[in-house]
C-alpha cells in the first residue's frame, strides 16, 4: 500500500477511536478503501470480532488482498457466504477476527443466536447511502444495538450525490445507522487541498473536435432528446419534472429519476408515454456509442434499433419511437451510413482488366517505377459499387500522436539515466491508457496493433476498419438469410464466428503459419466478444424478423428501413453469385513441420517478457481497485482516453504519495460534446451535493434513539377491552412474535415487523411464509410473484396446503412502496392478463392466440371459489403489511416455532397418528383426498362412514369446492364414466 497522506492521517485520527460511532462522507477517488483497510488493520487484535457489512464480492476480494499486503494475515479477512455451513459459521464467530458477512446470512445468524452479538467488537458498514428503513442493513444495526451497547459502529460512503435528495437525507441515514457524528470531506476541504496541491502532476489537456459528420449526428441526437423531454413534460404538466433536463439525461441515473417522478402515475400512463421514457435511455446510449463505437458498429446498432422498432401487424405500425419519425432523424441514419461507405450496389461487375495491363505493370516493377500498392487493390469480397469511407474516430489519431510523443520522452529519460550518477528515478516507463469500458479497450488495442504509421492521421486504422467491414457485410448477409428462413436476428459481432478460410462463401485473406499460431492466443478475446454479443441481444439490441415495410415519403425511419433491407438483399445476392468463385487458399502441409530453432525464436517473440518501455497497458476504469494498480505499475505516463473525475483524483493521490516521481497525464476529451458536458456536470453535481450536506449538518437536530428493550417491554402491556373494567391492562406472558420463513428475508417486511417491536423468529417453513397465530398462516406475494405463481400453478398448491393445516389461510398481495396501489391497466397488461372470451378469430389470426388466458382478477376469483376459507389482504406497502399483522395478532395466542416447522413436513411423526392404516388407505383412494390433506381429513371425521353421511356443503368445507364435489359425487353416485 502507498504511504498515507496527511489528510488520510487526519481522518483516521478522528474516526479510529472504538468508543465513538462515526459516519464518513468522502469525495470519490481520495482513497476511501485505504482508510477502511487501515482501520481494519488497527482493529485486528486478538480476541476481537469485527464485521464488515454491505460489501460486494469484488470489494471483499480486493480488501482481503490489500489487508494481506499490509500484513493482516493468518487468517486476515474471512468471507462468510452461502456455502459456509451453520456449524462452521458458529465456530468462526467464536474464534474472532475480521469477517465479511452477507447481510441476509448475518440477519438470520443474529436472530437465531448463532452469532454472539454481545461479544462483537464493532461493525463497519460500507455504502452507507443505501441504508434505508427497508434495507437489511438497518435491520442488522437494530439487532446489533439491542444486545450490544458498547461496540463501535462506523459508516462509510463516497456517493454524496445519493444522499442529497429528499427532506433531510443526511439525518435519515444517520437515524437508520444510529449515529450522531458525521465527517464530511469534499475535494475542496482545506486539508485535502493542501495535501494534493503540494505535488502536482503534469497534465496535458487535449481537446479534440468531432468530425463534421459526427457533429451533425450529435446535434441531431440532442434535438431528439429535447423534443422527447418536451413531449414527456407536456403529458404530465401537473408533476414536478424540473429534474428532467438534457444535462441530467447524460447520466445513467437519469432513468431512475424519470421512473421515480412517474411512479405515482405509472399505472395510468399509456404506451406512448412509456415509449418516451424508453427512448430517453436509447438516445443517451446513442450519444455514448457515437463517441466510442467505430462507425460500422454504430451504424449496425442503428440498424438493429430500426429493425426492433418497426414491427408491423396487418400494415399498421406499432411501437414506433417518435424520435425516429422526426425531421432530424434522417441526419442520424444518413450520417451514420456516410461514415461507413458511399454508393449503391451494382448488379454487374466493372469491365475486366486488360491482360496487357499486367504485363506493363511487371515491366514497370522491373524498371523501378512505383506501382499501385497491393493494399489499394479492391478486395474480392467487396460488392461492386460500394466505396468504403470508414471514417476513424478522431481520438485514434490523437492517441497515436500522444504515444509517439511519449516514446520520444522515454528515450530521452533513458539517455539521461545512463549519464546521471546515483540511484535511478522512481517509476516505470509503462504507458497506461485508461478507458471507460472493456469494449473500448479492445478497440484501442486492435487499433494500436494494426495501425500504419506511414499513413496520415485519419487513415492509420484503415486495415482494422476494412476487417470490420468484412464482418459487417457478413453480418448483413447472415441476417438476410436468417430473415428469409424466419429465424431471429442477432447483434453485429466483433469477429466472424468460426472464421476459418471460407465462411458461407465469405472469403478471408491468406494467413501465414505465424498468424495461425497467434489466432490460438485470441481465444479468450473471442469468448469475451461472444459474451458481449449475447449481452447485447439480452438488452434488446438485436433485430427481430419483421414484415416488409412500405417506403412512405417523408418518413425517415421508413426510408432508412427500406435502404437497410435493400442493401442486405443485394449483399446476400452478391455473395451467393460470386462468393464461391473465389478460390480457397491452399495450405502447404510442409509448412507445418517446424524447425526447433525457429520455434524457440518464435516462442520468445510471442511469449517472452517485454521491456517496460515497450509495454502499453490498456485498462478500463475499475473504481477503488485503480489505486492499487497505480501503486503496482508506477507509470510515469498516463493517457486518459476518456475523462473520469474519480481517476483524476486518484492520480493526484498517487502523485502525492510518491515523492520524486514525475507523472505526465494526457487528458483527452471531445470538445463541445456530451462527453465534455457530462464531465463538467458531474463535477458540478458533486460540489453542489457536498455543499447541501455541509449546510444540513450545520442546521440538523441530532436524532435521539430509543431503547428497543424498553419499547418491547411496553409492547407486553396490552388493552383487553374498554368494556371490561374501563379497559384495564394486562401483561402478556410472552412478547408478540412472528415466525418467518428463511426465504422471506430477501424482502423488507421482516425488518419492519422487528421495528414494530415484534419478535421475529426465522425458520424453514413448508407451509406459508408468515405464521402469526396458531390458526393464521400468511403467504406473501408481490405482483410479479403473484403472476408467475398463477402461471406455474404453485399458488394453488400453496393455498391447498394452508387450507389443510390452518384454520385461517391468508394470501397477502403486497404492492411496492411509493407506487400506485393498483393492478396494471388492461391496455398495459401482458399476454397473461388479456381478457378472454369466445370471440371470432381475427383475419389471419389463430383461434388459440385470440382466446387468451383470463384476467388476473378472474384467476383470483377462481382461487377463492376453490378455497372458500382463503382470505386475501391487499397491502399498499410493506409498512401497511406490518400494521395489518399487528392487528391480526391482537388478542390471539402466539405461535409455536416447533409446531410451525413440523406442519407439512414429510418426516412429522404426529401426522396420521391414531388412524387405522386400512382406513387411511381407503381415504387416499377417494377423489379429492391426497397425501397432503389426508391427515387434515382424518382429523375432521371419526370414520369413513361419517364422511359418507355428510352433505355436499360439509364435504366441500373440508376438501374445498371442486375436490369436495368430486368426492361427494363418487360416494353417492359412483364412477359414472364407466
Amino acid at each position: 500500500m502507498s504511504t498515507l497522506l496527511p489528510f488520510h492521517k487526519t481522518i483516521l485520527e478522528r474516526i479510529h477511536d472504538p468508543t465513538n460511532n462515526d459516519l464518513l462522507v468522502l469525495a470519490r477517488g481520495l482513497g476511501l478503501r485505504r482508510i477502511i483497510c487501515t482501520l481494519l488493520k488497527i482493529y485486528d487484535t486478538p480476541g476481537s470480532t469485527v464485521l464488515l457489512v454491505n460489501a460486494t464480492p469484488e470489494e471483499e476480494l480486493e480488501i482481503g488482498e490489500e489487508l494481506g499486503i499490509m500484513g493482516c494475515r493468518n487468517p486476515g479477512l474471512r468471507v462468510i457466504g452461502y456455502e459456509t455451513q451453520n456449524k462452521d459459521r458458529q465456530a468462526l464467530y467464536l474464534s474472532g477476527g475480521l469477517f465479511s458477512v452477507t447481510s441476509r446470512i448475518l440477519v438470520v445468524d443474529m436472530l437465531q443466536g448463532d452469532l454472539p452479538t454481545a461479544k462483537v467488537t464493532g461493525m463497519l458498514v460500507l455504502h452507507a447511502e443505501r441504508v434505508t428503513p427497508l434495507a437489511l442493513e438497518a435491520f442488522i444495526i437494530r439487532l446489533y444495538r439491542e444486545k450490544n451497547k458498547t461496540g463501535f459502529l462506523k459508516g462509510f460512503t463516497d456517493q454524496a450525490e445519493h444522499i442529497s435528495s429528499g427532506i433531510s437525507p443526511l439525518k435519515n441515514i444517520m437515524k437508520e445507522l444510529q449515529l450522531r457524528n458525521v465527517h464530511i470531506y469534499p475535494r475542496f476541504q482545506e486539508d485535502i487541498k493542501k495535501s494534493l496541491e503540494r505535488r502536482r502532476a503534469d497534465v496535458v489537456e487535449l481537446s479534440q473536435h468531432m468530425t463534421e459528420t459526427m457533429a451533425g449526428i450529435h446535434h441531431a441526437i440532442i434535438e431528439c432528446m429535447n423534443s422527447t423531454l418536451a413531449e414527456l413534460k407536456r403529458s404530465y404538466s401537473t408533476l414536478d419534472l424540473d429534474e428532467l433536463t438534457v444535462e441530467n439525461a447524460y447520466f445513467r441515473s437519469f432513468d431512475v429519476i424519470v421512473r421515480r417522478q412517474l411512479d405515482s402515475v405509472w399505472h395510468k400512463t399509456g404506451p406512448k408515454t412509456k415509449q418516451l421514457v424508453s427512448d430517453l435511455g436509447v438516445l443517451r446510449r446513442l450519444l455514448t456509442y457515437l463517441l466510442t463505437y467505430d462507425p460500422l458498429q454504430f451504424h449496425a446498432y442503428l440498424e438493429t434499433l430500426l429493425a426492433t422498432g418497426s414491427v408491423t401487424v396487418m400494415g399498421v405500425k406499432e411501437n414506433r419511437s417518435p424520435w425516429m419519425i422526426s425531421d432530424v432523424a434522417h441526419l442520424i441514419f444518413d450520417g451514420a451510413r456516410r461514415r461507413c461507405y458511399l454508393g449503391n450496389f451494382k448488379p454487374k461487375p466493372p469491365p475486366a482488366q486488360n491482360d496487357d495491363d499486367d504485363g506493363w505493370a511487371a515491366l514497370d516493377e522491373l524498371d523501378g517505377i512505383e506501382v499501385q500498392a497491393k493494399a489499394d487493390v479492391r478486395p474480392q469480397w467487396l460488392p461492386y459499387g460500394l466505396e468504403p469511407v470508414l471514417e476513424e474516430l478522431p481520438k485514434w489519431g490523437l492517441l497515436a500522436e500522444a504515444l509517439q510523443e511519449i516514446e520520444g520522452d522515454i528515450l530521452r529519460i533513458e539517455t539521461a539515466d545512463m549519464t546521471r550518477k546515483g540511484p535511478p528515478l522512481p517509476g516505470s516507463n509503462v504507458v497506461l491508457i485508461m478507458t471507460s469500458s472493456t469494449r473500448t479497450c479492445r478497440v484501442i488495442s486492435e487499433f494500436l496493433s494494426t495501425k500504419d504509421d506511414s499513413l496520415p492521421r485519419g487513415a492509420q486504422g484503415r486495415a482494422m476498419l476494412m476487417k470490420r467491414l468484412r464482418v459487417y457485410l457478413w453480418w448483413k448477409t447472415t441476417l438476410a438469410r436468417r430473415k428469409a428462413d424466419g429465424k431471429p436476428g442477432f447483434g453485429m459481432p466483433d469477429i466472424i464466428p468460426g472464421e476459418s478460410g471460407f465462411k458461407q462463401g465469405y472469403p478471408t485473406e491468406e494467413r501465414g503459419v505465424g498468424t495461425q499460431i497467434s489466432e490460438a492466443l485470441k481465444k479468450k478475446d473471442r469468448e469475451m466478444a461472444d459474451r458481449n454479443a449475447r449481452r447485447r441481444r439480452v438488452r434488446g439490441g438485436a433485430p427481430t424478423p419483421s414484415a416488409t415495410t412500405r417506403d412512405l415519403p417523408g418518413d425517415s425511419a421508413d426510408a432508412a428501413i427500406g435502404t437497410m433491407n435493400t442493401e442486405a438483399d443485394d449483399i446476400a445476392a452478391f455473395w451467393q453469385n460470386h462468393g464461391e468463385s473465389v478460390e480457397q487458399p491452399e495450405v502447404n502441409i510442409e509448412l507445418l513441420q517446424f524447425d526447433v530453432t525457429e520455434l524457440e525464436q518464435e516462442f520468445d517473440t510471442h511469449y517472452g517478457l517485454l521491456a517496460p518501455q515497450q509495454t502499453v497497458v490498456v485498462r478500463a476504469y475499475g473504481g477503488d481497485a485503480d489505486d492499487r494498480m497505480l501503486a503496482e505499475l508506477q507509470p510515469r505516463f498516463i493517457v486518459m482516453y476518456e475523462p473520469n473525475m474519480d481517476f483524476v483524483r486518484r492520480i493526484e493521490v498517487y502523485r502525492s504519495s510518491s515523492p520524486g516521481l514525475n507523472v505526465r497525464v494526457y487528458h483527452m476529451i471531445y470538445g463541445n460534446s456530451s462527453e465534455e458536458h457530462r464531465y463538467l456536470a458531474g463535477v458540478r453535481k458533486e460540489k453542489d451535493a457536498f455543499q447541501r450536506l455541509i449546510k444540513e449538518r450545520g442546521t440538523m437536530l441530532l436524532p435521539i434513539f430509543e431503547d428497543k428493550a424498553d419499547a418491547r417491554s411496553d409492547a407486553l402491556i396490552k388493552t383487553i377491552s374498554t368494556r371490561i373494567a374501563g379497559g384495564r391492562r394486562e401483561v402478556r406472558a410472552e412478547p408478540a412474535q412472528v415466525i418467518v420463513d428463511m426465504r422471506e428475508f430477501r424482502s423488507s417486511l421482516p425488518s419492519l415487523l422487528h421495528a414494530a417491536s415484534m419478535l421475529v423468529i426465522p425458520a424453514t417453513l413448508t407451509v406459508g411464509d408468515y405464521i402469526l397465530t396458531p390458526d393464521i398462516c400468511v403467504e406473501r406475494k408481490s405482483i410479479p410473484d403473484l403472476v408467475s405463481s398463477f402461471n406455474s400453478g404453485r399458488l394453488y398448491t400453496q393455498c391447498e396446503l394452508m387450507s389443510v393445516h390452518y384454520k385461517h389461510p391468508v394470501l397477502l398481495i403486497e404492492f411496492e412502496e411509493d407506487k400506485a396501489f393498483s393492478l396494471e391497466v388492461v391496455s398495459d397488461m401482458k399476454s397473461y392478463a388479456k381478457p378472454t372470451g369466445k370471440y371470432p378469430p381475427k383475419a389471419g389470426g389463430s383461434k388459440d392466440k385470440d382466446n387468451a388466458q383470463p384476467l388476473l382478477q378472474s384467476k383470483l376469483v377462481l382461487l377463492l371459489l376453490s378455497f372458500p376459507r382463503l382470505r386475501i389482504i391487499w397491502a399498499s406497502s410493506p409498512h401497511s403489511s406490518a400494521e395489518i399483522f399487528a392487528d391480526l395478532k391482537a388478542n390471539n395466542a402466539e405461535p409455536s416455532p416447533h409446531e410451525a416447522i413440523a406442519i407439512g413436513a414429510e418426516a412429522d411423526p404426529d401426522v396420521g397418528a391414531g388412524v387405522n392404516a386400512a382406513a387411511e388407505e381407503l381415504l387416499r383412494a377417494l377423489p379429492g383426498v391426497t397425501a397432503k390433506n389426508v391427515a387434515y381429513v382424518a382429523s375432521k371425521i371419526q370414520s369413513v362412514r361419517a364422511l359418507c353421511d355428510m352433505t355436499l356443503v360439509e364435504v366441500q368445507g373440508i376438501l374445498g369446492v371442486e375436490p369436495g364435489k368430486a368426492c361427494f359425487d363418487f360416494l353417492h353416485k359412483g364412477d359414472q364414466k364407466r
